[in-house]
Parts: structure tokens; sequence; C-alpha cells
């Protein structure tokens, strides 16, 4: 594509020798470049910087491409490369030129590469292979090298293609970025900015939803299934696995692999996994983990597409197992295969064309609309368990074990699609990229609903085998991060399933007004007490009926619950009747509900569960179901979450906040030359801080340190009155009653007295360092932080100082990036909130500027992972505006984000 790369003119870049000569003093490849992507087609590639040792698999690469393809790199038919060739191609310094491979089985399958032409502008190629056309590498490598150019200055890129190679032109056209184009000399030239723009971020997340969805359809829907370990021993595993696979009529081919067998389950047993006819789509491992990754190896040469790993003994077994586990993942990736496991319980998915129980589980719930996942083996027989319990069917089962590659994430993105799923739960016992959790569950969530069960993330160690990094942040930000994305979260099994069978057979409640009916006094008062308790307005009842009502009775009164305007949703509790049948009284709650567009929710105290004579026709065609609770207050509990759903659902999502005035460029080069100076991290000067904070439109008011009385006046005078004395020390900052601060000194005299009186207060305690600042109007002081979390990247918090931050801990989060909605449930999420509105009579705050403060905050710490943390404290707020009083940074070398902006399997 780039003509003038083969120009005689070109100088090859640094030294070391031709060919496949390493030259050891070359710089190193920056790691945090590298990346195992899904493709279009649902195979994993690996993406990294080329090095000099790729000499060999460049020339391997360029000898398997066809005269077109070469014609339509090179402008040129270069059937062969030189050494010189090879050297400049291979030899790249990662800031001026940077040049990334994709490899698939150990070959390199795209190449991708740009060369600084001026100071922030770059000309981009891209090679692929071309039986690898087609699969979106090409895609991928333009993002990965887009997320790259922007860390070494530069901003834009330029191309060149001619007009024939249609395919490259719409890997440009279809990138989301606006691209200019112009033809000269028969060549087409192209030219872009590569700053994220919501139409690339847009087309970046819709191709890796795609991609990870399809390779998770690959894996659930697999027309030739193998089992290698299958055994004649009918106790083992393999023998357990194969039968269930049996049992549940698989609707494809199954290949025992066995090393002798001919023959195991009435089913021709194959030696090896290359022996099997045709190709093998899911590959299911119970082979001890010593065995394992000779296993995988096999798996790969025989082409096989995906692997489901029941096999135990890894990570979870301790550090030899965590090597294997590490070995499995680099193995399978390597070539191109994805994982469920190890150490997992299996699959499940009921849809009548495949059949699929790939489970230890012989008795599975039959087929339905849930969606359910979970990590251990353990939890996933709870999960199928309760769920044939309550008699709910399910689409699909997923368990991932140690999830050493897919997860949670994965299944989600399948989920999306899949019209056979109406409603998601997951049991999370560990996340490991947050933030693409985050961003995944809220598309998810705005489609279905998605329970989640989850014990939270805490500095407590995840379970055996799962590998993730330690959150420094309080669990309220795991709070935050779920009810940003929508998804409703419960605190065990049987919460999910009491949601589910919800969410499952009946509407969406409109508003969070309820009905109560029932025959019973008591019964009536606990449902309304505990709708209250939980947020739900009662606006209709409790209608309590006589012991002895009938069935019509039941239903009339009933139905002027449902046909109330002001209500939303209806809960019907009924203790068995002294003469009408319980089926009776049943039978009048489900006729009423299917006449309504409204939920309802039941209790017939001796019943659980959906049961078959609740069942019935919506007046839409849908099957639905009243659901019935043991006790009101689960069917209650249940209501409130779907209710809290429905509101999110219904909700503005809001804007991305894009304050303008940033700039970014400087901020960078600020931090760079900082940590350049001090790699081990430090906190800045007070100056420092204000320059850095400048950069983002946050100006924190200037603040005079002084070491006697003469240099505090002269700071007053400079700063002009009135002014404030405060102490510097961490003993007093935070004590009430202004221990170490003096107010509102409005000439010299008053500073020099207030020094004088601070410094014999102090001096004993060693809190006598002060600075000097101007004196702010009345306002309501608040604390805004901003925190790099190794698990969840930044975390925004806003609090109201004093004591709801330090005695009630009434402290609100946010995970960037934020919306204006995000932003402002942000200051409305903290239990002081009303002070901000004029409480008792005094003057609101401007809420758009403290808004857009945050905004300015949030925007820094996404942009800057290198801040590790940011304080700004107290900000004052007040009618007409807000100022920073004080600020204080910490910067840091940061752990490579989980969710880096560009596609990467975590």
């Amino acid at each position: 594509m780039v003509a003038s790369e083969l120009s005689p003119t070109s100088q090859a870049a640094g030294a070391g020798g031709p060919g496949g000569t390493v030259d050891e003093s070359w710089p190193k490849a920056p790691v945090e470049w590298e990346a195992d992507v899904v493709l279009r087609d649902g195979t994993v590639a690996h993406i990294r910087p080329i090095t000099p040792a790729d000499a060999d698999r460049l020339r391997q690469f360029h000898n398997r491409q066809s005269d077109e393809s070469i014609y339509f790199r090179f402008f040129a038919p270069l059937r062969e490369l030189s050494d010189r060739d090879v050297h400049r191609f291979t030899h790249v310094d990662y800031h001026d030129r940077v040049a990334l491979v994709a490899i698939l089985n150990g070959e390199i399958v795209g190449v991708g590469r740009f060369d600084r032409i001026e100071a922030t502008n770059a000309e981009v190629a891209f090679n692929i292979s071309d039986h690898m056309q087609g699969k979106g590498i090409g895609s991928v490598l333009l993002e990965h090298l887009a997320a790259i150019a922007p860390e070494v200055g530069i901003t834009r890129f330029t191309a060149e293609v001619l007009p024939h190679n249609r395919k490259m032109l719409m890997v440009f056209k279809d990138a989301g970025y606006e691209v200019s184009s112009h033809i000269e000399d028969g060549v087409v030239g192209l030219s872009f900015d590569i700053l994220p723009t919501e139409q690339s971020k847009a087309v970046q997340l819709s191709r890796e939803h795609r991609a990870e969805s399809r390779s998770m359809r690959t894996i659930l829907y697999p027309e030739r299934v193998a089992i290698v370990g299958a055994s004649r021993r009918e106790d083992s595993i393999g023998a357990l696995v194969l039968r269930n696979l049996i049992r549940a009529r698989f609707q494809g081919e199954l290949y025992p692999i066995h090393r002798e067998a001919e023959e195991i389950q009435g089913l021709r047993a194959h030696r090896t996994i290359r022996d099997a006819p045709g190709p093998v789509d899911l590959a299911i491992v119970v082979v001890p983990a010593a065995d394992a990754i000779e296993v995988v190896e096999d798996c790969g040469r025989a082409g096989v597409k995906s692997l489901l790993v029941l096999s135990s003994g890894f990570a979870e077994s301790g550090e030899e197992g965590t090597r294997l586990q590490d070995r499995l993942r680099v193995t399978a990736r390597g070539a191109g295969m994805r994982i469920v496991g190890p150490n997992s319980f299996g699959l499940i998915n009921n849809d009548p064309g495949i059949q699929l129980n790939a489970t230890l589980a012989s008795v599975i719930p039959g087929r339905g609309q849930l969606g359910l996942f979970a990590q251990s083996g353990a939890l996933g027989v709870a999960v199928l368990a309760s769920a044939a319990r309550r008699g709910l069917g399910i689409s699909v089962f997923a368990s991932a074990g140690n999830r050493v590659d897919v997860s949670g994430n994965d299944l989600m993105q399948y989920w999306i699609d899949d019209q056979d799923t109406t409603t998601v739960g997951l049991y999370l016992e560990s996340m490991g990229n947050p933030r693409k959790f985050s961003r995944i569950a809220r598309h998810l969530a705005s489609v279905k609903p998605v329970i989640v069960v989850s014990s939270g993330v805490s500095q407590y160690a995840a379970p055996p085998g799962h590998r993730t990094r330690t959150p420094t942040v309080p669990p309220q930000a795991f709070d935050a991060l779920l009810r940003q994305a929508g998804v409703i979260r419960v605190e065990n099994v049987h919460q999910l399933f009491d949601v589910a069978q919800l969410t499952l057979h009946q509407p969406m409640p409109t508003g969070d007004r309820v009905a109560v009916v029932g025959n019973s006094d008591a019964l009536g008062s606990l449902s309304a007490s505990a709708a209250e308790s939980w947020g739900l307005r009662v606006t209709h009842g409790p209608v309590s009926l006589l012991p002895h009502a009938s069935a019509a009775e039941f239903a009339h009164a009933l139905d002027a619950a449902f046909s109330d305007p002001e209500v939303d949703s209806v809960v019907a509790a009924f203790i068995p009747p002294l003469v009408t049948p319980d089926e009776e009284v049943s039978h009048a709650v489900r006729d009423v509900v299917a006449k309504y567009d409204k939920p309802c929710v039941a209790t017939f105290l001796g019943m659980r569960g959906v049961d078959g004579g609740m069942r019935y026709t919506a007046a839409d065609g849908q099957e639905r179901s009243v659901p019935s609770y043991s006790m009101p207050e689960d069917g209650i509990r249940a209501l409130r979450s779907v209710t809290r759903y429905a509101q999110w659902r219904a909700k503005d999502r809001g804007v991305p906040v894009a304050p303008v005035g940033i700039d970014r460029a400087h901020a960078d080069a600020l931090l760079d030359g900082w940590l350049e100076a001090s790699p081990e991290g430090r906190a800045l000067t007070r100056d420092e801080t204000r320059e850095l904070l400048g950069t983002y439109g946050i100006r924190p008011w200037p603040a005079i340190e002084v070491t006697d009385a003469d240099e505090a006046v002269a700071a007053a005078d400079e700063l002009g009155y009135p002014v404030i004395l405060k102490s510097t020390s961490p003993v007093v900052r935070h004590q009430p009653g202004l221990a170490g601060v003096r107010a509102d000194l409005v000439d010299s005299d008053a500073v020099h007295d207030a020094h004088a009186s601070l410094t014999e207060r102090l001096g004993p305690l060693r809190a006598d360092r002060f600075v000097v600042q101007r004196m702010a109007v009345p306002g309501v002081s608040c604390v805004l932080k901003a925190t790099e979390d190794p698990l969840f990247g930044p975390v925004v918090s806003f609090s109201v100082a004093g004591p709801p931050t330090e005695l009630l801990g009434d402290i609100a989060h946010r995970i960037p990036p934020l919306t204006d909605v995000d932003v402002a449930d942000l200051i409305n999420g903290v239990r002081a909130a009303p002070l901000l509105s004029g409480h008792r009579g005094a003057a609101p705050v401007h809420r758009a500027a403290l808004a857009d403060l945050i905004a300015r905050l949030s925007v820094l710490t996404d942009d800057q992972p290198e801040l590790a943390s940011i304080e700004l404290n107290p900000v004052n707020a007040w009618t007409g505006g807000v100022d920073v009083l004080g600020a204080d940074v910490v910067i840091s070398h940061a752990l490579v984000r989980k969710d880096t902006g560009r596609r990467s399997l975590t």
C-alpha cells in the first residue's frame, strides 16, 4: 500500500544483521501493546509488536501471499523480500516507526504499521494473509495502531491505496473515522484524525460484540463434539459426560477419543482427535491436568475450534496448577481456540436443534428463556437444581470454572442477540474486567433483565483458581458499577430465581404504585408494610376479603385493583379460604391477571414457584404465568427490584460528558516529564497540581505557604482581603470546629494575631505549618476524589465534607466514562444531597457548575491512568459557582488497565 517504503532512499532504522539475525541491543517491544483478540469468525489471534526475531516469519508470510496481494501492498511485483527490506520491516523503534503482527498457529497472518512523516502525522499500511482476508484482521490492526499512536504523539493517519483494493478501502471507510480522500496518479490518498469519536468507538464496540458473540455461538452450537478422555468405566467423568450428551439426544455427531477402545457407549471411538472424521467444533477435555497440554496441542493441530475443559487440578490446586493453566491458555489461544474452563461444570443448550448437555448433571431443567452463568462447579449444581425445583426452563447454561478465557462477559455478548433468552442470571464469584463487564452489561440490560448474584469485590482473595487484581476502593464502588450498568443485584440464588420468575412471566411495571389484595388482615398489613419499606407506594388497599369469600368476590376485588389507574403492580396474598377450593382462588387470580398488562406477584401459602395451573396466554399472545411465592416479602422484594430496573430502563441514559477547554497533550507531557524524573511516583507540589489540573479546566485557588507572621501578612496583601489562615498538617486538617483555621481575616492585624494564636496552639503538636488563602463566600463544602484502582481503573467519588464523609461514610461512587445523567446521579447519590438544594432556607448551590467540575475530573482520570489519586478538598459549592479551595495529586506508573480502549481478551 505504501510505495515509498521500497524507494532507494529508504534508510534502515538502527543496527542489526540482515534476515533472521536478532539484534539484542534493539529496543524491547512494549508488552502492553500485546493482546489476544477474537476475529470475525470467532477464532482467536494474537496481536503484538513486530520484533527483529520475526524476520523468518515475515519472509514466510510474504512468500505465501498471492501476486495480487503483494502488488496491492507494495505497488510492485515484489516476489521476494531482500535482507534489507526484511531488516527495515522488522526493526522499528516503537515510536516513530511502529508495526504490529497478527499471529495464528505460530504464523504471521497480518501486518499493520505506521511511520511518522510529520510531528503528529503518520503513514499507515496493512498486509493481510490471503486465506485470512474477510475475518476482520485489518480492522483489528487499525484499531490497535490508532490506540497506540496518541501514546507517541500521533493524531492523524494517512494512507495510499490502489483503487482496485476495495477490501482495504472498506477497512478505512467502515472504521467510523471522518476520512477524506483524493485520487492522484491512479492512487487513492486517504487521511483522517484517529482520536476516538463517538462513531469510531461505537464501530469498535459493535465489532467486538459481533466477534465475541460469534465465538460463543461456535461453542454453544457445535455440529461435531469430541470427548477427549471418554472412558469405558461407567463411574468416570468421561463416561458421565458422554452419557449425558447421549441422553439429551444431542443433534450433532459425537466422537469419543480413547487410545485403545474401539467403541464406547455404542459409539465408534477414535485413538486421537486427529483421527476423528471432519473438523471438530468443540472438544470436551476430561483428562488429568498433567495430560491436558498435550491434548490441547493435538486439538490445535487438528483444527478444533473451541475447548470445554472439565478437568480440575489447575490454578485452584496451587503453583504447579497455575503454571499448567497459563500454558493451557497460551497454547489454546496460539492455535486460535477459545476455552471454557478449566475446572468447568459444563455447558447446556436446550435449543431443540442442538440439545446439548455437556455437563456433569444427569437431570437438567427443561427448555425455557432463562440464560444462566456460574463459575465454580458447586454453584453450577446449585443454580441448575434451583431452576429445576422452581419449574423454570433455561435456554443456555455455562460454567466458566477458572475462567482462563471465556467469562460472563462473553456469554452476555451472546445473549444480547439471542432471541431465545429473555432474562439472564449471573452468579459471579469474582470479576476480572469490571469496566468491560459494565459496558456489556449496560448494553444487555437495555434489552433484557440481567440479575447478578455476587458477594461483591473486596480485599479478600478470589476463589481458588480465579486470577484477579485486588481492589483498593471500598465495596460501594462495585455497587455503583452495577447500578450504572442497570443490572439487578440480589444476595443469593434464592432471590435470583424470585426475580427471574417475575421477569420471565410478567410484564414490566410502569411505576412504583402498588395495590395489595388478599383475604387476611395480617397478611395484607404485612404486605403493605413490606412494600413501603422497600420504596414502593401502596395506592390501593390493602384490601382484605373475608375468609369465606367466593372465587367471584376474589376476582371482583382483583379487577378493581388492576383497573385502578393509580396502580402499576398488584400484590395478591391469600391464605387457604374456608369455603372456596384453593384451585378456584388461584384460577380466579390467573384469569384476572390475564386481562391486564400489569405485573402481579402472588402468595398462596403452601405453594411456591411457577405452577402449571397459573399459566395463561396474554392478549399479545405471549405465554405467561403468575409467579407464586411462599411469603409476600419474597414477591414484594422481587417486585421492588424489577420496578427499579424498569425505571432505569425507561430513564434517559444521557450523553457522555465532553467538557471544553481540555489540553490532553499538555497533561501528557507534564506527567511524562515528572514520572521520568521520579519513576517511583510522588505527590505533586502545589504549583504542579495547579498546572496539571489547569489543563482540564480545573483551577484550584492559590494558597501561599508562610513560615512566620510577616510572610502571612505579605501573602494576604498579595491575595486581597478577607483571607483565611489554615494549618496544612494532617493532624488538625480534619478536626471539627475549625481547630486549625482562622477565617474572615480582614486586615494585617487580624492576620498577625491569627498567626500568633495558631502558632501557640498548634506548635506543641508540630502542626504549625500554614498557608494563606483568599476567603470564599459561604457555601456547602464538598469533597471530590478520583482513584486509579488496580481492578476497576478510575473511580470518582463525591461527598459533602465534614461528618457526612468522615463519620457516616456518606460517599457516592461512579466509574468513568460518565454521562451527564451519571454525574447528576453521583451528586444525588449521597444522603446529604438536600444540603445542596437549599436546606432550611439556605441558597441552593450552582448544580451546573458542580456537575461541570465532576465531569472534568472524570475525564481527566479516565484519560490519565498515571494519576494514582486526586483529592479536591474542600470544594466550596455556592449559588454563583464552585471554588476548588484545596487539591492534592499523587502520580505513579499505573498497571495496564483491563479495558484499554482497544479490543482484547482478558
